[in-house]
């Protein structure tokens, strides 16, 4: 080991590479109960973390979070590459994918449980977990690497806790399942992404401390062919889960942006007049409807507005303006 390598990972609490493999492998020594449990375990985390989702409940999702074990086979599939061994990378991967499946059901299931489809799109713990940005990775990736020197460091165990509890990886799922069982499809698709990020996330975190570790150069592993492959494998999937997540971060921002624009706009067009205002501006696709409160449902020439928008906004962005009467009414009337 280098320097560097033994500054991170000091060989007198350095774990074996039989120790890693035998937390992180379901098949190798006492490969029942390992798999019994790990079963149990992914049912239980699964069943409260969509109690949480439904619920609403931030509490219950992190408790989800402790027990969750998803972290043990894809951990796998990083040790399984830097040492070359195949048959580990594909045993944990078909782990994780049942993992997936597993929770994904239980969410579908459970969401007979929701009585109006409307409420997953207002739902905070639906909300944060649809739209994966490029700081979800980057924290996925620092969560990972605490992960991965937890599980080469023999003083570092008693953080795995913390670490369950930073990485998402049932409650997206369970989100998954909910969604798809009330048919909101985007929303479904943005948590398989936070998924995906958070697990390819955790494959290349687990890969660089490993290798670090100087786990690619157990006896019968080829040192030069192993660490070229885990690099690649690194490079490859970074740039797999980078670039559809920096695209996300650039477009939330950008939507943020021309919605501060048009609120400013429209707000400054109407004059204050109370109770003349915005209630809310919702996207579909690149159209803004605009949701306007008058007291009477008219209001003032459009053509100021028109101007100013279209000065600020791209030509492709459209602005829809939806006016709703402000109706009052007295409950306690004067005497």
């Amino acid at each position: 080991m280098s320097r560097v390598s033994e500054t991170l990972i000091p060989p007198a609490q350095r774990q074996t590479a039989h120790d890693v493999r035998d937390a992180l492998d379901l098949s190798l020594g006492d490969a029942l109960s390992k798999r019994t449990g790990f079963l149990i375990m992914l049912v239980l985390s699964a069943v409260i973390a969509v109690s949480g989702v439904l619920s609403d409940s931030t509490a219950t999702v992190i408790g989800a979070m402790i027990i969750a074990p998803l972290g043990t086979p894809i951990l796998g599939i990083a040790a399984g590459l830097v040492t070359g061994r195949r048959s580990l990378v594909v045993r944990s991967l078909l782990w994780v994918l049942a993992g997936l499946v597993i929770v994904v059901v239980i969410g579908f299931l459970m969401s007979a449980a929701v009585a109006d489809p409307a409420d997953v799109r207002t739902n905070s713990q639906i909300v944060g977990r649809t739209a994966p940005q490029l700081l979800d990775l980057l924290a996925a990736l620092a969560t990972g690497t605490a992960g991965a020197f937890a599980m080469c460091r023999k003083d570092l165990s008693a953080v795995l806790p913390g670490v369950a509890i930073s990485i998402s990886l049932v409650p997206p799922l369970g989100v998954l399942g909910v969604c798809v069982g009330e048919g909101a499809w985007s929303e479904a698709f943005g948590a398989l992404m936070l998924f995906l990020s958070n697990v390819i996330s955790l494959v290349i975190a687990g890969s660089i401390v490993f290798t670090l570790a100087g786990y690619a150069r157990e006896p019968g592993s080829s040192r030069t062919a192993n660490r070229r492959r885990a690099y690649a494998i690194v490079t490859i999937l970074s740039l797999v889960i980078a670039v559809p997540l920096v695209v996300n971060s650039v477009v939330t921002v950008t939507l943020q942006h021309w919605t501060a624009v048009i609120r400013d706009q429209t707000e400054e067009w109407l004059g204050g007049e109370v109770p003349h205002r915005v209630r809310g501006i919702d996207w579909a696709g690149t159209r803004a409807n605009v949701e306007l409160s008058t007291e009477d449902g008219r209001v003032p020439d459009t053509s100021e507005l028109t101007d100013e928008l279209a000065s600020q906004l791209p030509d492709f962005v459209t602005v829809t303006l939806h006016v709703v009467p402000a109706v009052s009414y007295d409950v306690l009337p004067e005497d």
